[in-house]
Protein backbone atom coordinates (compact mmCIF):
# COMPACT_ATOMS: atom_id res chain seq x y z
CA UNK A 1 0.00 0.00 0.00
CA UNK A 2 0.84 3.60 -0.22
CA UNK A 3 1.95 6.04 2.46
CA UNK A 4 -0.43 7.92 4.14
CA UNK A 5 0.07 11.25 2.17
CA UNK A 6 -0.87 9.55 -0.97
CA UNK A 7 -4.18 8.18 0.30
CA UNK A 8 -7.31 10.19 -1.46
CA UNK A 9 -11.12 8.96 -1.84
CA UNK A 10 -11.96 6.41 -4.31
CA UNK A 11 -12.89 7.87 -7.78
CA UNK A 12 -16.24 9.52 -8.07
CA UNK A 13 -16.60 8.99 -4.32
CA UNK A 14 -16.67 12.84 -3.60
CA UNK A 15 -18.48 15.95 -4.75
CA UNK A 16 -17.57 19.14 -5.60
CA UNK A 17 -18.94 21.98 -3.53
CA UNK A 18 -22.02 23.88 -5.27
CA UNK A 19 -21.06 27.52 -5.71
CA UNK A 20 -24.03 28.92 -5.73
CA UNK A 21 -25.32 32.96 -6.89
CA UNK A 22 -22.07 33.02 -9.43
CA UNK A 23 -23.80 33.52 -12.90
CA UNK A 24 -27.23 32.65 -14.55
CA UNK A 25 -25.38 28.94 -15.52
CA UNK A 26 -25.24 27.68 -12.36
CA UNK A 27 -27.37 28.09 -9.20
CA UNK A 28 -27.14 31.98 -10.11
CA UNK A 29 -29.07 34.96 -9.31
CA UNK A 30 -31.60 33.45 -6.58
CA UNK A 31 -29.12 30.50 -5.24
CA UNK A 32 -32.25 28.08 -5.23
CA UNK A 33 -33.97 30.13 -2.56
CA UNK A 34 -36.83 30.94 -4.89
CA UNK A 35 -38.19 34.54 -5.72
CA UNK A 36 -39.23 36.78 -2.56
CA UNK A 37 -40.80 35.17 1.06
CA UNK A 38 -39.33 34.43 4.19
CA UNK A 39 -36.99 31.92 3.10
CA UNK A 40 -35.25 34.21 0.78
CA UNK A 41 -32.80 35.45 3.11
CA UNK A 42 -30.45 33.74 5.94
CA UNK A 43 -33.03 33.45 8.80
CA UNK A 44 -35.85 31.48 9.10
CA UNK A 45 -38.10 31.14 12.07
CA UNK A 46 -37.84 28.24 14.46
CA UNK A 47 -39.62 24.98 13.16
CA UNK A 48 -42.79 25.35 15.92
CA UNK A 49 -43.65 28.65 14.38
CA UNK A 50 -47.31 28.46 12.51
CA UNK A 51 -46.79 31.79 10.50
CA UNK A 52 -48.40 33.77 12.82
CA UNK A 53 -51.52 31.84 13.83
CA UNK A 54 -52.51 30.64 17.27
CA UNK A 55 -49.65 28.16 18.32
CA UNK A 56 -50.53 24.53 19.05
CA UNK A 57 -49.26 24.91 22.37
CA UNK A 58 -52.03 27.99 22.94
CA UNK A 59 -54.93 26.21 21.08
CA UNK A 60 -55.29 23.03 22.98
CA UNK A 61 -56.99 23.14 26.73
CA UNK A 62 -55.25 23.15 29.74
CA UNK A 63 -56.15 20.46 32.86
CA UNK A 64 -54.90 19.81 35.73
CA UNK A 65 -52.12 21.03 38.15
CA UNK A 66 -48.82 20.62 38.60
CA UNK A 67 -46.78 21.44 41.62
CA UNK A 68 -43.51 23.88 41.40
CA UNK A 69 -42.29 21.96 44.62
CA UNK A 70 -43.63 18.44 43.95
CA UNK A 71 -42.46 15.88 47.28
CA UNK A 72 -40.40 13.62 46.13
CA UNK A 73 -40.16 10.16 48.04
CA UNK A 74 -37.67 7.31 47.43
CA UNK A 75 -39.81 4.16 47.64
CA UNK A 76 -38.99 1.03 49.90
CA UNK A 77 -41.44 -2.07 49.82
CA UNK A 78 -42.32 -4.05 52.58
CA UNK A 79 -40.61 -6.90 51.03
CA UNK A 80 -36.74 -5.36 50.84
CA UNK A 81 -37.61 -4.55 55.04
CA UNK A 82 -38.24 -7.86 55.48
CA UNK A 83 -35.33 -9.14 54.32
CA UNK A 84 -33.48 -7.23 57.20
CA UNK A 85 -32.26 -8.98 60.11
CA UNK A 86 -32.80 -5.53 62.04
CA UNK A 87 -35.96 -4.50 63.98
CA UNK A 88 -35.42 -1.00 64.11
CA UNK A 89 -35.43 0.35 60.69
CA UNK A 90 -34.40 4.05 60.13
CA UNK A 91 -33.91 6.50 56.99
CA UNK A 92 -30.26 5.95 58.15
CA UNK A 93 -29.98 2.14 57.80
CA UNK A 94 -32.07 1.77 54.73
CA UNK A 95 -29.05 3.91 52.99
CA UNK A 96 -26.36 2.25 54.57
CA UNK A 97 -28.25 -0.74 52.95
CA UNK A 98 -28.60 0.58 49.96
CA UNK A 99 -32.28 0.77 49.65
CA UNK A 100 -31.98 4.79 49.01
CA UNK A 101 -29.83 6.70 47.33
CA UNK A 102 -29.89 9.55 49.63
CA UNK A 103 -30.83 11.19 53.26
CA UNK A 104 -32.01 14.71 51.70
CA UNK A 105 -35.52 13.09 50.38
CA UNK A 106 -37.86 11.71 52.64
CA UNK A 107 -39.02 7.70 52.26
CA UNK A 108 -42.06 6.39 51.73
CA UNK A 109 -42.43 2.40 52.86
CA UNK A 110 -45.45 0.77 50.07
CA UNK A 111 -47.26 -2.04 51.12
CA UNK A 112 -45.88 -4.73 48.15
CA UNK A 113 -44.41 -8.03 50.10
CA UNK A 114 -45.10 -9.80 53.43
CA UNK A 115 -43.64 -9.15 57.18
CA UNK A 116 -43.36 -12.36 59.48
CA UNK A 117 -41.97 -10.42 62.70
CA UNK A 118 -42.24 -7.60 64.52
CA UNK A 119 -40.07 -4.29 63.96
CA UNK A 120 -40.06 -0.89 65.02
CA UNK A 121 -40.00 1.72 61.68
CA UNK A 122 -39.61 5.44 61.80
CA UNK A 123 -40.02 7.10 58.39
CA UNK A 124 -41.97 10.31 56.48
CA UNK A 125 -44.64 8.74 55.00
CA UNK A 126 -46.47 4.90 54.76
CA UNK A 127 -49.03 3.32 52.90
CA UNK A 128 -52.27 2.28 54.82
CA UNK A 129 -51.47 -1.15 53.62
CA UNK A 130 -48.01 -1.54 54.78
CA UNK A 131 -48.65 0.53 58.06
CA UNK A 132 -51.67 -2.48 58.49
CA UNK A 133 -48.96 -5.58 57.84
CA UNK A 134 -46.67 -3.83 60.24
CA UNK A 135 -49.10 -3.93 63.11
CA UNK A 136 -50.42 -7.27 62.13
CA UNK A 137 -47.34 -8.60 63.22
CA UNK A 138 -47.14 -6.72 66.50
CA UNK A 139 -44.84 -4.24 65.32
CA UNK A 140 -44.76 -0.29 65.49
CA UNK A 141 -45.06 3.00 63.15
CA UNK A 142 -43.14 6.07 63.94
CA UNK A 143 -43.13 8.77 61.28
CA UNK A 144 -39.99 11.35 60.92
CA UNK A 145 -41.62 14.90 60.56
CA UNK A 146 -40.55 16.21 57.03
CA UNK A 147 -37.51 18.91 56.98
Amino acid sequence: MGILSNLRPPYKATHRKKRVGRGYGTHGKTSGRGHKGQGQRGTLPPPWFEGGQTPFIRRIPKRGFRSKFPREYQIVNIKDIAKLEETEITPQLLYQKGLIDTLRKPVKVLGKGEISKPILLKVHSISSSARAKIEAQNGKVELISEK
